[in-house]
């Protein structure tokens, strides 16, 4: 994933140092829970359940307590989904 917005750079912000709230799904729209890293200023998710993504979502949940992604400025990154089914 590639954010326009996302100042002067990316972080998981926690003690931990990981990504969490993100899920993925392939053609069978069945969305997984997926491990998420930062790479260059890029997010890579992926799952072994879902051989080939085509659906990511982040803190999509009434309240997305485990949401973690943020900018180097502090402001965290709003809940979104990249499917429209």
């Amino acid at each position: 994933l590639n954010f326009n917005h996302k100042g002067s750079g990316l972080k998981a912000k926690d003690r931990y140092g990981y990504l969490k709230a993100f899920a993925i799904a392939g053609a069978d729209k069945k969305f997984y829970w997926a491990k998420a890293e930062i790479k260059a200023n890029f997010v890579i998710v992926y799952s072994e359940m879902v051989a080939k993504p085509i659906a990511v979502r982040y803190a999509w949940a009434d309240n997305p307590a485990d949401a973690n992604l943020y900018n180097m400025e502090g402001l965290p990154a709003s809940p979104f989904r990249t499917d429209s089914w």
